[in-house]
């Protein structure tokens, strides 16, 4: 049986995807395909990966599809849906949302996995002492193609107004986003040199976020649905909450400092959302 850490994450995945859900349901049928087709891809990407690297395994969750978590393919398609949510009311080119995407999703796993692998939510076989406090850094290079391998494949199609749009767009970001995360994991464990992974990785996400900040993308340009805040935030906050009352977040303290970090970019972001849902602005 899971302990309460399991079932209280598990719990806040699918108040994630109930808040989705409603937000998908009132803006018509691609939304709710865009949702239903993240869910898939995300239980699907698992099961391709833990196969094709055989790099990490689940703890045994509440609901299961075989060894992956059924929540983990949830929580994708919620990162997914929001990030995309709050990518389109920048001024950010078309090109460049998908990018802005993986960055978005980034900026909770930096505070999140080494946090879950110390309560055993998923576990790397390294150590706890192995490069990113237990994480691979591979993890991240997977996490950013992930979330920008479906948004562009979405986006691709999104753009016709016509039924192709409304009802190719999802699975289209389905089929790309399973080619570009078993092409991207495969390049950087069997093409790119040893010497080299890291660099290759840190090159290019630190790429990815010049491209983005060289544009200096206004925000809001028109009304993100709260949504686009509520996703990160209850994650940020089960993190710090959950790391804290347990200690693991404390060993070393350093993995609290990137918690806080990442939770203080994300208010940043969606501070106007913020702003309005607590503190009763008009704005």
């Amino acid at each position: 049986m899971p302990n309460i850490y399991f079932i209280t994450f598990e719990i806040i995945i699918y108040i994630q995807f109930a808040l989705c859900l409603n937000h998908a349901l009132k803006h018509g049928t691609a939304n709710l395909l865009k949702l239903g087709f993240g869910i898939l891809f995300g239980v699907s990407l698992e099961l391709a990966t833990i196969r094709q690297l055989h790099a990490y395994e689940y703890g045994q969750f509440l609901l299961m599809v075989l060894d992956v978590p059924l929540c983990i393919g949830v929580a994708w398609s919620c990162i997914i849906y929001t990030a995309m949510e709050f990518s389109d009311a920048t001024s950010l080119p078309f090109f460049l949302r998908p990018v802005m995407d993986g960055l978005l999703a980034l900026n909770i796993d930096l505070a999140l996995d080494a946090v879950a692998i110390r309560f055993g939510f998923w576990d790397w076989g390294q150590g706890l002492q192995f490069q990113y406090f237990g994480v691979p850094y591979a993890n991240f290079w997977a996490w950013f193609w992930v979330v920008f391998s479906f948004s562009l494949g979405y986006r691709l199609l999104a753009q016709n107004a016509g039924w192709i749009g409304k009802w190719l767009s999802a699975p289209f970001g389905y089929i790309m986003g399973l080619a570009g995360v078993l092409g991207t994991n495969a390049f950087i464990v069997y093409v790119v040199p040893e010497n080299l992974y890291t660099t290759v990785i840190a090159l290019t996400l630190a790429s990815a976020l010049v491209f983005v900040l060289v544009k200096r993308p206004k925000l809001y340009l028109h009304p993100v649905h709260p949504i686009a805040f509520w996703i990160p935030f209850l994650t940020h906050v089960y993190i710090l909450i959950a790391g804290i009352i347990s200690g693991v977040i404390f060993s070393p303290i350093m993995i609290l400092v990137i918690g806080i970090v990442m939770s203080a970019i994300s208010l940043y972001l969606h501070g106007r959302t913020f702003r309005k849902i607590f503190f009763l602005t008009a704005n």
